[in-house]
């Protein structure tokens, strides 16, 4: 059995609670390296995210996504909004109009929003941006779509959450090189990059609403 629109407005609904939860901790990751902004911005994007999906009830996983996209990139500051945006949208994409999405879309999906994201922000791994989470979360949902035979959603699913967290850790020790951080030079080293840690959240989110 794959995921339906339920699942994607869970995933959202789970993404919202994480950001509001986690809204503090993000702000305090980013007051180091910068602008103290995205933990309020997070919150207050998927807050209208919310209300969005409360107006306009999507149909499909895909315009649950591509309505999150929109909404994120005209209410979400800073670099997070468009980057963001354009991952939802991405994947939305990639989802097409299917009503059910099984291993192989998924892993897909989660292809597109993270090519979406280095296409937009002009980031690789290593850079100290939310790369460094979504790659490692890619490859490992790769890995296990082809593993679970395209029959285990959720186990793909949380390959990509574990990885991801992992990955928001791998930049504690790296030298920013895009973005707002990477003015700070050898000053970035030893902080936690908080567009990776909001992407784990995210991801994991998408894991809980599967189980």
């Amino acid at each position: 059995m794959g995921l339906d629109v339920n699942w994607a407005v869970r995933w959202l609904t789970l993404s919202a609670q994480a950001m509001a939860d986690h809204r503090v901790e993000l702000i305090e990751l980013d007051r180091p390296i910068g602008d103290s902004d995205h933990g309020e911005n997070m919150d207050r994007g998927f807050k209208a995210v919310m209300d969005k999906l409360a107006e306009s009830p999507p149909e499909t996983p895909a315009a649950a996504l591509k309505l999150t996209a929109m909404t994120l990139m005209s209410k979400v500051g800073g670099a997070a909004g468009p980057l963001y945006g354009t991952a939802f949208l991405r994947a939305a994409t990639a989802l097409g109009e299917t009503a059910d999405v099984d291993a192989a879309t998924l892993a897909a999906a989660l292809q597109a929003a993270r090519d979406g994201i280095v296409a937009r922000g002009k980031a690789e791994s290593g850079d100290k941006t939310m790369v460094d989470a979504w790659t490692p979360a890619v490859e490992a949902a790769a890995a296990a779509a082809v593993s679970a035979g395209n029959g285990d959603v959720h186990k793909v699913l949380l390959a990509a959450a574990e990885a991801a967290e992992t990955g928001a850790v791998s930049t504690d020790p790296m030298l920013a090189r895009k973005g707002r951080a990477s003015y700070l030079g050898e000053r970035s080293i030893g902080h936690r990059d908080p567009g990776a840690v909001s992407s784990a959240l995210i991801l994991r989110a998408a894991a809980g609403a599967a189980e």
